[in-house]
């Protein structure tokens, strides 16, 4: 599998600001959450230094955002889109997996939040996250061997 993975830049957020919309735009609608340009520029820009643009086979290929949080001990993933061109060719799984596998080796633990209208919570629950709270809106899961 051809993955890479680039540091975003200030000139990727347009494309960053198209893809929110392509792959969350339903759910946050869906949930009741803001969906404004403004609402989800603050969302790109938030821990944007580990914001990574993903590449498949030499395309742009979606959002790619965790940060360890080194006073609770866990990696978290902010965000993963895939585009919808590049869905359901595991780039997301193996993604995942590779952070799972880094926290593994740290002793830490991963964790990450998901709109409840999102069928990715599946996603994550088949590789092993568990629901550890929820509010309106999400759930908050955590992966933790």
């Amino acid at each position: 599998m051809r993955i890479t993975l680039r540091a975003a830049q200030e000139s990727d957020v347009p494309y960053l600001l198209e893809l929110r919309r392509l792959t969350m735009g339903s759910y946050l609608e869906k949930d009741g959450v803001p969906n404004t340009d403004e609402e989800n520029l603050n969302r790109i820009r938030y821990n944007f230094k580990d914001a990574q643009l993903i590449g498949f086979c030499g395309k742009l290929a979606g959002l790619f955002k965790a940060s360890y949080l080194p006073h609770s001990h866990q990696w978290y993933l902010f965000q993963i889109q895939i585009h919808p061109d590049f869905q359901n060719k595991k780039i997301g799984s193996h993604l995942v997996k590779v952070l799972i596998d880094r926290a593994s080796s740290q002793g830490a633990k991963v964790g990450l939040s998901v709109l409840k209208s999102n069928p990715a919570i599946k996603f994550y629950t088949d590789l092993g996250f568990k629901v550890i709270q929820e509010d309106d809106c999400e759930f908050e899961l955590l992966y933790e061997e």
